[in-house]
């Protein structure tokens, strides 16, 4: 018997008992129950269970009173469970977790209530991207950081953040994976198990200040998804890993070149330094800082110059450097602290827009879009707009529900990694590269650009109808530069029209983008648009 149906055959057994933490609901409309005195006799009910259970509720929709199975079509229960969040918001409570399957051809679930609202100081929640060469402990780093548990030398901490079984069976990531810890007055609050969605949530409600890690790839062939992770959220910090036993390599000088291209305040982690003598340790130290000055870069020993040196200085030139060792757990409590006292960089201002990384779909939930908030906040229920379609035209939608780290939330500001559940589009319908914005947003769809372009590898020159992959927020597709002076040789600044080759995006003046193809790369700033007639 599964998990999820045990949980409801155990909640029908129970049934409503008087003074029990069990409530028996078949649906909730928003023209219903939170009318009149409807929704403050709801959330008194509802604050009555969850502290009859001692903090904690459970729910069951799609049941009528005496506890039959009815089911209720999806849009019914995505609309009930809206309610529900907004009836435990009320209650000071939140939804923890919902358990869903099929009956009658429709849905009956299970919501798990907690107390306490759910953490809502966006300025408290710093997001992380890693970097590095493949093998240098980026995930396994990441896995004992959030965890606080040591590495047992054979990357189980890493398991923690490969998610797909070809991951874990060959040790290397394929695909950009998340985590997340955070802080309170005494210290880190660690995920005690972060395979377990519940035990990722309980660290989004207990935590007074979040750290979130967008973990990339360090293969090569997987450069393209390490650029989407760099590129395409809103992040606060970047974390370069280089491992004391191999040292800086090709694809630690790429993925720092893209550091800097996004202009990311960068953490250096030398790490596995359990495994080298210290002489080895200070010679891959001075090697990391001769490529840091390489590119005008000041490098900082924490060691030598304390945290407090390291929080005041790290920014647009200086970039602290930590040595680490996920199976001694040396240098960690340094990390800890560095993460826990760095101030979040990235805006929070503006009109909501969050560009899709990833889309789903949930059973009673529907089309979920995921992505990083890039500006402005989005609630449940607000009506957007979703697009570019191939044709160029958006798509009004409107908002289910939003999670982040499992953990279902009202609303989402900039700076969080969110699923928002949308109505109106199919999971099919939805791809990377797209961007929700504000219903009422008149966005101009473009399929040309204009740029001005650094060319930081290239075995020849670049002449007109050059096709590279641009990499620009979470868009990563085939474009075709047409340089304003004929052609672009290695090191040249210069500036370039851009055509996309496919189909039309949302691209803005002033945002920052990636080229790529083959082993050569180079940067660039999008100075004006040519929206589509």
């Amino acid at each position: 018997m599964s998990r999820d149906r045990a949980l409801l055959e155990r909640a029908l057994e129970r049934g409503e008992q008087d003074g029990g933490n069990v409530e028996f609901k078949e649906r909730l409309r928003r023209d219903v129950h939170l009318e009149g005195g409807r929704r403050e006799s709801l959330a008194a009910q509802l604050r009555h269970r969850v502290l009859s259970g001692d903090g904690e509720a459970t729910y069951v929709v799609g049941v009528t009173d005496d506890g039959g199975l009815a089911g209720i079509d999806p849009d019914t229960f995505s609309e009930t469970m809206d309610v529900l969040s907004l009836l435990a918001e009320e209650a000071d409570a939140h939804i923890d977790d919902v358990q869903t399957w099929g009956v009658n051809g429709g849905l009956v679930g299970v919501a798990q209530i907690c107390e306490g609202a759910v953490l809502d100081t966006d300025d408290q929640h710093v997001v992380v991207g890693t970097a590095g060469h493949v093998d240098h402990g980026k995930s396994t780093l990441v896995g004992s950081l959030v965890t606080g548990k040591p590495d047992d030398g054979d990357g189980a901490t890493r398991a923690y953040l490969d998610v797909q079984p070809h991951e874990v069976e060959r040790g290397l990531s394929a695909d950009l994976s998340y985590a997340v810890y955070g802080f309170d007055d005494e210290g880190p609050v660690h995920v005690r198990n972060p395979n377990r969605k519940q035990d990722r949530a309980a660290v989004v409600e207990e935590a007074d200040r979040l750290v979130s890690f967008v973990d990339t790839v360090g293969h090569e062939p997987w450069l393209r998804t390490t650029i989407r992770g760099l590129v395409g959220q809103k992040l606060d910090y970047g974390l370069l890993v280089v491992a004391a036993d191999d040292g800086p390599t090709r694809t630690t000088r790429e993925h720092l070149g893209v550091l800097l291209a996004t202009e990311l305040p960068t953490v250096v982690a030398i790490t596995k330094i359990d495994a080298v003598d210290d002489e080895r340790v200070e010679e891959v130290e001075r090697e990391v800082e001769r490529l840091l000055r390489d590119v005008g870069k000041s490098p900082l020993r924490v060691e030598r110059h304390g945290v407090d040196a390291a929080v005041e200085e790290i920014g647009e030139t200086v970039v602290p450097i930590v040595r680490t060792s996920a199976i001694t757990m040396e240098g960690l409590e340094t990390l800890d602290e560095l993460f826990d006292r760095l101030p979040k960089t990235a805006g929070l201002d503006g009109e909501f827009r969050m560009y899709v990384d990833r889309s789903y779909s949930v059973t009673g939930v529907g089309a979920v879009a995921s992505g990083t908030v890039m500006a402005g906040e989005v609630e449940a229920g607000d009506e957007l707009l979703i697009g570019p379609m191939v044709d160029g035209r958006f798509r009004a939608v409107e908002v289910r529900s939003i999670e982040m780290h499992y953990h279902r939330v009202d609303r989402a500001r900039a700076g969080r990694i969110v699923g928002i559940a949308l109505k109106g589009i199919t999971e099919d319908e939805i791809e990377r590269g797209m961007v929700l914005l504000p219903g009422d947003a008149d966005p101009e769809p473009v399929r040309e650009f204009e740029a001005e372009v650094m060319v930081l590898n290239h075995p020849t020159r670049i002449g007109d109808g050059y096709e590279p992959v641009v990499h620009l927020e979470t868009i990563g597709e085939a474009a075709a530069f047409y340089p304003e002076d004929g052609m672009l040789l290695p090191g040249d600044t210069g500036r370039t029209t851009v055509r996309f080759k496919f189909r039309p995006y949302l691209v803005e003046e002033g945002q920052k983008f990636v080229f790529r193809e083959g082993r050569s790369k180079g940067v660039g700033t999008v100075t004006g648009v040519h929206p589509m007639e």
